[in-house]
Parts: C-alpha cells; structure tokens; sequence
C-alpha cells in the first residue's frame, strides 16, 4: 500500500499546479495565512479549512475529506443510501439520451425539492478498505451513492472500464492497484480532472489524458446532483430516465 503522503504535500501540488501561493489561497478561502502554512508543513487540516479550501481548489468538499484521510461529514454525505439502487440505474439510461435529454433530467434533478435526512450514511463495503488511494477513489465513488455493483455498472456505461463488482472491493482493500486507464475513467465520473487524480493517487500517467466525453460529464453531473435525494424521489428519475430513452430511441 502507498503510504500516504500528507495532505499537506498534496496542497502544495495543487497550489502549484494552480499557481498560486499560501497567501493567496488564504484570502480567497477566508483563511488566515497561517492556517494554510500550517497545513503545508505536515499539521492535519480542520475541518473548516476543508470545506473553505474545497471550491477555491475546485473540488468537492467530500472528496477534499477523503483525500485527507478524515471522516466524512454527514452533511456533505448522501441523503438515502438506499436510493444508490435508483442511482445507478439513471445513469445507464442517461448517458444512452441525446444532449437535450440529459439537460431536461439534471434540471429536474436540481429542482427536485430537498427532504429530511433520517438517517447517517454509512456505506456498507463487502470488505474492508484500507487507507491507500485505492480506498479513496472507492470512497468517493461510494459517496456518489454508488455501491460495487454501480460502480461496475456505471463505468462500464460512461467509460471504456469493464470489471466485475467484486473487483472494485478488492481494489478498495489495497489488493489490486490502481491503473492508469481506471483513474482516468474514475475521474470522469467523478467529475475531477484525471491528470491531478492520478498524481494526488500516485499513479503515473504517460500522456495528459483527453477531456471527458460529453455523457462522461453530464453523468458525473447527475451523480453529484442525485445525492440529495430520497430514494422515493431518485426512484421517480430513474423511472423518467428510462421514459426519455424509450423515447429518444423510437424517434431514431
């Protein structure tokens, strides 16, 4: 298993990468200086400057926690894990729609009202994960309101990857490293730009990959978008999804 490299050496890759410095992503996260020094040389991140830092670096809060090796919030965790049955679903149907279609879902998606949450969210692995990057691109998948079973579903839908569900609990484990080909897809999904997923996951990439197709990112919409929903309410665009198609399919 990689050993984890600190987050603090993985914010100062992305400051770089970014150009920018600690002065400046302080000001613009509403941060003192100091804190974000702090954290570049070795001290653990709070939980408020993750949630600060996230959308200044262009990333999700959740995953910025996972790659920090912190517990997820509940907040920032799906609604309904049981809507990850629905979830999936959608997303086979979705990325089979034209341009428009896929716009008329993430609009409804987006306009769906926001219910109750009635539970925590505790993903249930087949088997444990372990703390390398494997586990992390697993848990971010998992916080898409994916289980192994979606994850084989999905990117095999969206992406050029093909694996069976056992095997994402097994490169979850740290028994299967990551490849450069599942990182890059992984990354579509995710919504997270694939070249800076591979450095921060220590996987080595030969070229810059090409960006997401299209599908790839409105499906990576719709994941992110879906999670606030209920089951019920995930239940009722998967049914639509699969209306749409039904539909783009005999006008063709």
């Amino acid at each position: 298993m990689l050993e984890h490299p600190g987050f603090g050496v993985m914010l100062k890759w992305l400051l770089d990468r970014r150009e920018l410095s600690a002065q400046e992503l302080a000001d613009r996260a509403g941060l003192a200086a100091d804190e974000v020094r702090a954290v570049l040389a070795g001290e653990s991140p709070g939980e408020v400057l993750l949630r600060r830092l996230a959308p200044v670096l262009g990333f999700h809060a959740v995953d910025l926690f996972i790659l920090a090796g912190w517990a997820v919030p509940d907040d920032l965790a799906p609604l309904d894990a049981a809507a990850a049955k629905w979830a999936t679903s959608t997303v086979t149907d979705v990325v089979r729609l034209p341009e428009v279609g896929r716009c008329e879902l993430l609009r409804l998606i987006r306009a769906l009202p926001q219910q109750e949450r009635r539970s925590s969210f505790a993903p249930r692995p087949l088997m444990p994960l372990d703390g390398g990057p494997g586990a992390w691109v697993i848990r971010m998948l998992q916080y898409r309101n994916l289980n192994w079973m979606g994850m084989a579903k999905a990117l095999a839908f969206v992406t050029p990857t093909y694996l069976s569900a056992a095997t994402y609990g097994v490169i979850g484990s740290g028994r299967k490293e990551l490849t450069p080909r599942l990182v890059t897809d992984v990354a579509a999904l995710l919504g997270i730009d694939a070249y800076e997923l591979a450095v921060l996951t220590g996987v080595s990439l030969r070229e810059v990959p090409p960006p997401p197709s299209p599908e790839a990112v409105d499906a990576a919409a719709l994941l992110w978008e879906a999670r606030r929903l209920s089951a019920v309410q995930t239940r009722h665009v998967s049914e639509l999804a699969r209306s749409l198609r039904a539909d783009s399919d005999v006008s063709r």
